[in-house]
């Protein structure tokens, strides 16, 4: 295992498969040296971003609600890259509430959201390792348009990405037959502790190896951005997972598959690096700006317009703890989360949209949906 600089980096080679030509990386698990200086002052910013937001993250009060919502935002945001169609409002809904023809993609999100939930929670377990992400992609491809894509197993067949066939596709990955050992030195170059390598670069590095891989039939591009937030926790260089990078990604999207596609062409993992530490840096910059709006959203929610509620004020905002939570409800909702009659319910929930707090988002008369539109709005930037 030498060293291997960046610029002398050979990504693989494309060989002969029958009518077709399939891509074979070359391992990563060895000791990179990145002598350009651009990329050391784009590290230093992205290092400088991620930990103002560990430290927002560790001292904002219910900061695990609000990660729900950055949970549910990743979800929809990561699942319409790849083409399903859900808003956070529909995505925080339950399956009653969703009209039958959207409920496939609701689905789809709804396992996204299990998965992230579940990977978070388990390296309290396991490292992040080939064993939870085979775990992790169960339940993403659960009960989902995938679930006859060998959920939580690698692939035992030839994928593409682009085109019909094979034949016609735009990068077609390696043979199966070579998953599990290219998975394998991804794991260790991911955890081993002889190398000198950044582990912001670390990541940048196996988030292109895994998405080259493509190591499952189904949900490789919802499970290597997965990856990202939970080696950045698992190496405490976040406290909570707070950063996403789809949203990145997405407003990206050319850019995000021009740039991992230009290494298998030309070797030029260089700038696939610089794209992944500005992505970083950019990210982390939304996130502390979304605490700090939350914040400011909670005082002004808590102080004055609640207060003016009178005698309603406690219950109110016991009602306001719960919408972090859950930002769309019903009066059924509000009746058993706070042990109230149906009267009570609805007249707190007039009284809150009156004060501006939550919006009817159904028309209906009956069977009404209420949101808290403004806490939402800052997940929708």
């Amino acid at each position: 295992m030498g060293k291997q600089e960046i610029r002398a980096f050979k990504a693989g080679f494309f060989r002969e498969q029958g009518g077709f030509k399939s891509f074979f990386p070359e391992p990563i698990n060895r000791e990179w040296v990145i002598d350009e200086p651009d990329i050391a002052v784009l590290l230093s910013e992205a290092d400088l971003k991620l930990g103002e937001l560990s430290a927002l993250s560790r001292y904002v009060p219910e900061v695990d609600f609000f990660i729900k919502m950055h949970v549910a935002k990743e979800a929809t945001t990561s699942s319409r890259i790849e083409g399903t169609q859900t808003s956070i409002e529909e995505a925080v809904l339950s399956v009653e509430d969703i009209s039958p023809e959207r409920r496939d993609d609701w689905r789809e999100v709804q396992n996204y959201i299990n998965a992230m939930n579940f990977a978070i929670d388990a390296l309290n377990r396991l490292p992040l390792s080939t064993r939870l992400l085979n775990e992790t992609h169960r339940i993403l491809l659960e009960s989902a348009r995938g679930e006859h894509k060998l959920p939580g197993e690698f692939r035992r067949s030839q994928n593409w990405i682009g085109g019909a066939s094979p034949r016609d596709a735009v990068f077609v990955p390696p043979p199966h037959t070579e998953v599990q050992t290219l998975m394998s030195d991804l794991e260790q170059f991911l955890h081993n502790d002889k190398i000198q390598v950044p582990l912001l670069i670390r990541i940048a590095i196996a988030h292109y190896q895994f998405e080259t891989i493509h190591p499952y039939l189904d949900g490789n591009g919802r499970l290597g951005r997965l990856m990202i937030p939970l080696y950045l926790v698992e190496k405490g260089i976040l406290t909570k997972p707070t950063l996403y990078l789809s949203d990145f990604f997405e407003r990206n999207k050319t850019l995000y598959y021009d740039n991992l596609m230009a290494v298998r062409l030309s070797n030029n993992l260089s700038q696939w690096i610089r794209f992944f530490l500005v992505g970083v840096s950019e990210t982390a910059v939304n996130a502390v700006q979304t605490l700090q709006s939350i914040l400011k959203l909670k005082e002004e929610i808590e102080g004055e317009k609640i207060l003016s509620l009178g005698k309603q004020a406690s219950r109110a905002k016991q009602l306001i703890g719960e919408l972090y939570k859950t930002p769309v409800l019903a009066a059924t909702d509000v009746m058993k989360k706070l042990n109230v009659s149906a009267p009570t319910a609805n007249n707190l929930l007039e009284r809150l949209q009156n004060l501006g707090i939550l919006k009817e988002i159904t028309g209906y008369k009956r069977n009404r949906l209420f949101a808290f539109h403004a806490y939402l709005a800052l997940f929708q930037r």
